[in-house]
This record gives structure tokens, C-alpha cells and sequence, in this order.
């Protein structure tokens, strides 16, 4: 069987207030199989966006460690670490993040750009996810020039153009209307059947996590089947 492409073992985290430690995950063990989809639920405050930061190598444990194909976090520096997360790990959150001076096609090939692409193949690559995801017609525009669901269709884009092993989805709907969250997931979904993908989805929305392979629920600082 081949590795999970993403993994926690014994996952905690602690935070330090007013003198008091504050634990926020307990011995957190999960791990994530090519291609599957698996959702997140909670309560507001239970930790779930903290756990998401922790998985994506976004910040660092209090204890365990995170895996990502079968490699430890933990062991890489920080160059090791952004290049890890740039080739197999994809972040999409509820507010898009993108950098309103640059155009929807900049904003996808930013981390092809980054991590040393040619220009001309990094924008190549980027009009070609952006066109599959139905905004061809956009690539010119800026953030301010799209709408909502467009901007947060530019974020998936720029999350899937490495073509990374996982995709982690902080309510990347909760921002949106109704029908506009619909599109986004089947979108998401699609592509996830497509690419093979694994994708990690936290959701307050009943609806979409019903649409998981699994369901976890992150409740006082433990995670469990929901």
C-alpha cells in the first residue's frame, strides 16, 4: 500500500495565556489517502483552523509530528519545508488571499514563479487551470474586477497549478452565497475525481461534509469519527 500523503501522529498544540497553558489539540492521530476526501467539522473556537496550520507546516506542534508522504516536517529547515509545501501541499482558506495588484493569471502562476518555473510555461500552466475551471475569459482581470465566487475560483486555481498531493480547505465556501458555495464544491469535487487529489475540508455546513468519505469532528481538542 503506498503512503499516506498526509499524516499526524500524537498532534498537539499548547498556547501560552495570561500565565496559564492553554491546550487547543490533544494527541491528534489522522492520516489522509491519495485521492480521498475528508471533512472537518466543530465548533467555532475547537481548534480546527490551528490544526489545519499545523498539517499544512504552517506552524510548528507543541508535540508529534506532521507527515507528508511519508516525510517528517519536523526534520526539514525552512527552504526544505516551503518546498515541500509548494510541491505537494495546496491551501485554499474562506478569504481568498489574493494580491490585488496582480491579475487572476499572475495570482495562479505566483507559486510556479516562485519556485523557479519560466515565466512563459508558469503563465501557460496557470491559464490552462484557470481555464478549467470555466474563468478563460478572466485571466486579465484583477481581484477587484471578479466576483466573489470568481476570486474564490482564482484561489483554487493557484492551490491546484503545482498539482500538489493535497488540497486543505479552510471553509473555502463560508464566504460565499448559497449557489455560489455549490459551484465552488463541485468544482472542487470534480477536480479532486480528476487529479486524484486529497482533499481536507473544514465546514460548518452540514450539506458538504455529508459529501466526504469521512467525517471528524474536532471536539476538545481531540479528533474523531463524527
Amino acid at each position: 500500500m503506498s503512503k499516506p500523503v498526509l499524516q499526524a501522529c500524537g498532534l498537539g498544540k499548547s498556547f501560552f495565556q495570561g500565565g496559564n497553558q492553554l491546550c487547543v489539540l490533544r494527541e491528534i492521530e489522522f492520516s489522509l489517502a491519495a485521492g480521498e476526501f475528508v471533512a472537518v467539522v466543530g465548533a467555532s473556537g475547537s481548534g480546527k483552523s490551528t490544526l489545519m496550520h499545523l498539517l499544512g507546516g504552517l506552524d510548528e506542534p507543541s508535540s508529534g509530528e506532521v507527515k507528508v508522504t511519508g516525510e517528517s516536517l519536523a526534520s526539514l529547515n525552512q527552504r526544505q519545508l516551503s518546498e515541500i509545501r509548494n510541491r505537494h501541499l495546496g491551501f485554499v482558506y474562506q478569504f481568498h488571499h489574493l494580491l490585488p495588484e496582480f491579475t487572476a493569471l499572475d495570482n495562479v502562476a505566483m507559486p510556479l514563479l516562485i519556485r523557479g518555473d519560466a515565466p512563459a510555461e508558469a503563465r501557460q500552466q496557470a491559464a490552462e487551470v484557470l481555464g478549467q475551471l470555466g474563468l478563460a475569459p478572466r485571466l486579465q482581470h484583477r481581484p477587484g474586477q471578479l466576483s466573489g465566487g470568481e476570486r474564490q475560483r482564482t484561489a483554487m486555481a493557484r492551490a491546484l497549478v503545482t498539482a500538489p498531493s493535497c488540497l486543505l480547505a479552510d471553509e473555502p465556501t463560508g464566504n460565499l452565497d448559497q449557489t455560489t458555495a455549490a459551484a465552488v464544491l463541485d468544482t472542487l469535487l470534480e477536480l479532486r475525481r480528476r487529479l486524484g487529489t486529497a482533499l481536507l475540508l473544514v465546514t460548518h455546513d452540514p450539506d458538504i461534509a455529508a459529501q466526504a468519505d469521512r467525517v471528524l469532528l474536532l471536539t476538545g481538542g481531540i479528533l474523531r469519527p463524527a
